[in-house]
């Protein structure tokens, strides 16, 4: 009959065990069967070989008898434990058997000691004892058992064995559980110890997986009623134990009656490793879990200064929404700028697109105004939306035409908006009619003192032919419509001059100005001969200048008359005539002359004879013209064209154009003047329809 593999392993170490160790042995006291010598100590270290256990007997005991063998004895140690301490004459117990004393050890090693003291009084022959090396049981010899389930004992040894779906650790004692492994990829599940709710093994590692689709992170919920895991020592360290592990976070360890950690644990991430550690004691009845996949949030906000839509109490992956800007912000990026966005909440609980920043809107610069500024309201260049500026003019020659008040706020739109013009632009416009050297002497043009600089800012120099305009604004310039009579050639003007003479040898600058278009009155009759013209009426024009003229304390504009009825010139106005027309001496002056005449009767201008050949009989009056003077004081020729410049009724500062010099039956009398009243609508009307963007040449 064959051998199976264990019996051979039983054989082979059999085998080797007697070689290394006998299995049986004898020992004497010294001189035995004799009496033993006094004063001796002697020794003897028994060893059988391993898995094997000792048998000591003795067959002979004469040793002096002593209380506790205090004198001579024979002493038996097992592990430096005394097994024995034997002194007298023994006789056996059992009759007929040669054994007085016997002696059994687990172990395969033991000493033995004899020892007598100084003298005897009797004669003692010793003792004989036999030990033989005995099959040890170690599954039920020892306290401590030696297999966590199942101990098998052979001779010399043993092993040890685990029940089903159990395995041996490499100690070759403990059993185990297969219990790691598991991976669980549903978005929810339920998770337990081994055998729950039965008893869980002892001597384990149990490792679970928990790993959820990008976007959602795991929870766990674990009662109470669930869970019962072997408590804690008087220190505080669990002896079984559960621990959670999530990327960074750790939860546990958790061990007890109860569970003590939080009843839902969530934690950051998709990835979750469950840890379940046993050691040799005490099992329970384990835990029983719950987990689900809670999807990741996204914050509220994607970027500050929007909104979000839909608007919704809590965001979560996969969610998609549209990212507006709150009025007066925008998203701005190298190609474009854009109201808002798309954006969806990404796995790892970021928007997408969240690099995208809703700035403000900005107005840029703004524009800037002819003869104006803008400033800004907060003291240094702010652009963006809510900025504040406000536009003025070069004081005090130019003032702000706008409605309103000439603040504009950066808008939502990115531009600048005052709520009254909308995007439009205010305008600085020439202040009219203020001199800036007051008017203060009465003489006459005939024969009367020069004008100071700036008494008449507005005064224009028609010098070829010798002739006088208005300005008006910064592009019109007013005048009679007789001095353009010869449209053949374009009359050369200049603003800004008081004495010829100095302008022409520079000590005093001039500008010139170019008209580029004129229109005179469609009431004016033409004439093949204007020497001989007998009818002034409708003798106004307007000339559009090329470009604006630039306005100082040498160039201002005369204002328009209003249309109320205090703005009609009656008999007793007084108002400024200048030129550099004929006095009484000269045929021409260089330096601008000036004068104050006022408003007369039209049958003073009758009355007035004319020079020969002409007759005034033939010259015709109408209500479109003044008659003015004092009978002394007078315009002349070379003064035509020029404005009778008449004190404001609500502004005594101010001036306007209440005539123009138009003819006269004789110089140094009575002039007649073109009520420039009756024409205001057509002045204001032909400018309107004609005028032309600020500051273009074309």
């Amino acid at each position: 009959m064959e051998l199976s593999q264990m019996g051979w392993l039983i054989l082979c170490c059999l085998l080797a065990c007697a070689d290394a160790a006998p299995l049986y042995g004898e020992i004497l006291s010294p001189n035995y069967p004799q009496m033993y010598p006094n004063d001796v100590q002697e020794s003897w270290e028994i060893s059988v070989p391993p898995g094997y256990g000792i048998r000591l007997y003795f067959t002979h005991l004469d040793i002096e008898p002593s209380q506790n063998c205090e004198y001579d004895f024979v002493k038996i140690l097992s592990n430096d434990h005394v097994e024995g301490l034997l002194c007298g004459r023994k006789t056996s117990s059992i009759p007929g058997s040669p054994v007085l004393k016997e002696f059994y050890v687990p172990y395969n090693t033991l000493t033995v000691t004899f020892q007598s003291d100084f003298s005897n009084e009797e004669r003692y022959t010793g003792f004989a004892a036999y030990y033989t090396a005995i099959d040890v049981n170690e599954c039920t010899d020892f306290m401590d058992e030696p297999c966590s389930h199942f101990c098998n004992n052979y001779v010399g040894g043993y092993y040890c064995s685990c029940p089903p779906d159990y395995f041996l650790h490499d100690d070759q004692k403990n059993c185990g559980v297969n219990c790691s492994g598991n991976v669980f990829t549903e978005l929810s599940g339920e998770i337990s110890s081994p055998n729950y709710p039965n008893l869980y093994p002892e001597s384990s590692r149990c490792e679970y997986r928990v790993v959820l689709e990008p976007g959602y992170r795991v929870v766990l919920n674990i009662q109470d009623r669930d869970f019962d895991v072997e408590p804690a020592d008087s220190e505080g360290n669990c002896q079984d134990s559960l621990t959670f592990i999530a990327g960074k976070q750790h939860f546990g360890p958790y061990c007890g009656s109860r569970f003590p950690g939080p009843p839902v644990i969530k934690t950051r991430s998709n990835r979750l490793d469950i840890i379940f550690q046993t050691d040799r004691t005490a099992q329970k009845k384990g835990w029983k879990m719950r987990y689900y996949g809670d999807p990741i949030p996204c914050p509220q906000s994607v970027t500050p200064n929007s909104v979000l839509d839909p608007l919704k109490d809590n965001y979560i992956f996969k969610d998609y929404v549209t990212v507006t800007c709150i009025e007066g912000y925008e998203v701005v990026t190298a190609q474009d700028s854009q109201a808002g966005f798309h954006s969806s909440c990404q796995s790892n609980g970021e928007w997408s697109n969240s690099h995208l920043e809703c700035v403000p809107v900005d107005c840029g610069g703004p524009e800037t105004i002819p003869n104006g500024m803008a400033r800004y309201q907060s003291g240094f260049e702010e652009t963006q939306y809510g900025a504040v500026i406000r536009y003025s003019c070069e004081e005090p020659y130019y003032t702000l035409e706008t409605r309103g008040d000439g603040v504009y706020h950066c808008s939502a739109s990115g531009k600048w908006v005052n709520k009254e013009m909308g995007t439009t632009l205010p305008a600085c416009v020439p202040v009219c009619g203020i001199p800036s050297t007051p008017i203060q002497e009465q003489q006459r043009i005939f024969g009367g003192s020069p004008a100071k600089p700036g008494n008449f800012p507005w005064q224009v120099l028609f010098q070829n032919p010798r002739g006088a305009g208005a300005l008006i604004s910064d592009r019109w310039v007013l005048t009679a419509a007789h001095v353009l009579d010869d449209l053949n050639n374009k009359p050369t003007m200049y603003a800004g001059v008081t004495n010829i003479l100095q302008e022409v040898q520079k000590e005093e600058p001039k500008e010139l100005i170019e008209e580029e278009e004129v229109f005179i009155h469609p009431g004016w009759m033409k004439m093949a001969n204007p020497q001989s013209r007998t009818n002034f009426d409708n003798d106004i024009a307007l000339l559009r200048l090329k470009k604006p003229v630039k306005m100082g304390p040498k160039i201002s504009p005369l204002c328009l008359p209003g249309s109320s009825p205090e703005y009609e010139l009656e008999k007793g106005r007084t108002g400024y005539i200048a030129g550099w027309g004929k006095t009484e001496k000269r045929a021409r002056v260089v330096h601008l002359m000036k004068a104050m005449v006022p408003v007369v009767d039209m049958e003073k201008c009758r009355s007035v004879k004319p020079i020969p050949p002409a007759d005034s009989s033939t010259f015709k009056f109408t209500d479109n013209m003044i008659c003015a003077g004092d009978g002394t004081k007078d315009s002349c020729s070379g003064d035509s064209g020029g404005a009778y410049a008449i004190q404001d009724p609500h502004n005594d500062t101010q001036y306007y154009v209440g005539g123009l010099v138009s003819w006269g039956p004789r110089c140094g009398t009575y002039g007649l003047y073109t009520r420039v009243g009756r024409y205001r609508d057509w002045i204001i009307e032909t400018m309107s329809r004609n005028e032309k963007a600020e500051g273009s040449d074309e």
